[in-house]
This record gives C-alpha cells, structure tokens and sequence, in this order.
C-alpha cells in the first residue's frame, strides 16, 4: 500500500479517521449572562396579555351593613328591647329611601331579601357583643345602660 493509504482500513489518510489528528475539544461556550436586577424588573412589569376591563357590579340588594346603624336605632328607641315584627316595622320605615328594588324581593326561602339581610346584621352584632340573642322573637340590645 502507499502512503496515501491507511494501513488499518485501506482508505485514503485525507478520510481515514486513523490518519487524521484529532479532533480539537470544542471550544466551551461562556454561559448566558444572567439577568440583572433592573432587567429582572422590568421583565416583572410587562403585563401578561392586554389590559382587561374591569367594571363594579351593580347591587341588586341592600348589603346586612346597610341595617346594622338602623336596628340600633330602632332597639336604642325601644328601650333595648323590642319584638322581631316590631323591629321589622322600624327598620322599614327608617329605610324606605335605601332599599333598593331587589330588596322587596323573597329569597328562596319566602322571606323579604331586605328582612333576610337584616337577620344577617343581628348575627353580626350578636357575635360583637353588642345585642345577645334573648327570647325567640325577640331583639335584644346587650347593654340597655
């Protein structure tokens, strides 16, 4: 064979993987630059997607905060004391121009909505200690002093 040829594999040296010097090491790739602070805040700031229109919903019925100051009132009236439909009474008369048109609506229950978040702001003064629950059917202030 010349010399043009591999003795191991018979090819010429230019493709024989015998005759040809090794491969040189890759050369190592530096790492991606990290992203700094300011470039990671300022990616932190782009919003998601396009800007979403966000409008309040309309109350169809009075919220029990709505009641509360009025059953104080009617109860500080009273002496304290005072019957649930007599309370009622009260309450209605105080918040003829609050009630808004759901609240003379009944819940699936068959109570008045406006009745039903009144009941709902007793609880809520009941667990701050301000009335106590008493008598069935009857309102009941904590402190009458």
């Amino acid at each position: 064979m010349s010399a043009d040829y591999c003795d191991l594999c018979e090819l010429p040296r230019s493709t024989c993987i015998h005759g040809l010097p090794p491969k040189p090491p890759e050369p190592v790739r530096p790492a991606a630059p990290r992203a700094t602070a300011r470039a990671k805040s300022a990616v932190k700031s782009k919003p998601a997607g396009p800007a979403v229109a966000t409008r309040r919903a309309t109350r169809r019925w009075s919220a029990p905060e709505t009641f509360r100051p009025l059953i104080l009132q009617v109860l500080g009236e009273a002496g304290g004391t005072l019957a649930a439909e007599d309370l009622f009474a009260g309450v209605e008369l105080l918040a003829e121009e609050l009630l808004l048109p759901g609240d003379r609506q009944k819940t699936p229950e068959g109570e008045l909505r406006w009745r039903y978040a009144a009941r709902q702001a007793r609880q809520a003064l009941i667990r701050e200690g301000v009335m106590i629950k008493g008598a069935p059917g009857v309102w009941e202030l904590a402190d009458r002093g």
